[in-house]
């Protein structure tokens, strides 16, 4: 079977206000599968929180079940959340063999949450990941240092410039904003 390629997840925190922006696409091979793939979510536990994944979906939502319990139980704190579902992902012998990434914000903290027991968080305030995530990151770098555009258009544009050099990305991005003005 040939690999399945999916995703890139670009969260921009500016002024405020937190955007992750999602691709559509997913890839079988040389075979465009899907465009219209929705990665990003706004959660329902905790107060705008917003969540984007990257890899295998099952095990991607998995994750995302899994972080959704600890913030519950971390009252709405995410990075208790994120460090929790990182130490369960790493220590359970099952979800220890998932392959994906989330990227979680509010509009205080982007976290990356990783399999390999990583809580990572930016020195800029821009996370991404997926097949076209370099592009997108180093678009939104620029926009972040010499635009005045706000997070969800920086989000947008980025992932539309990504998806003129990755392959694996489309380009039409699914933009969710939390923060000031959303």
């Amino acid at each position: 079977m040939e690999p399945m390629h999916a995703t890139t997840i670009l969260a921009v925190r500016k002024n405020g206000q937190t955007a992750i922006a999602g691709d559509g696409q997913v890839t079988l091979g040389q075979t465009i599968m899907k465009t219209s793939a929705i990665k990003v979510r706004r959660l329902e536990v905790g107060s705008g929180i917003l969540v984007g994944f990257a890899g295998a979906v099952a095990d991607a939502l998995t994750l995302l079940e899994k972080f959704e319990e600890a913030l519950g139980i971390a009252k709405g704190n995410l990075p208790r959340a994120a460090v929790e579902t990182v130490k369960r992902w790493r220590t359970d012998r099952v979800l220890r063999n998932l392959e994906a990434m989330l990227i979680v914000a509010d509009v205080e903290n982007l976290l990356l949450l990783s399999g390999n027991g990583e809580v990572l968080s930016p020195d800029e305030p821009v996370l991404a990941v997926g097949s076209g995530g370099p592009y997108a990151l180093s678009a939104a770098k620029a926009l972040l240092r010499y635009s005045e555009l706000p997070a969800a258009d920086i989000a947008r544009e980025s992932i539309q410039i990504a998806g003129e050099i990755d392959l694996y990305t489309t380009g039409n991005p699914t933009v969710l904003v939390v923060g000031e003005g959303a």
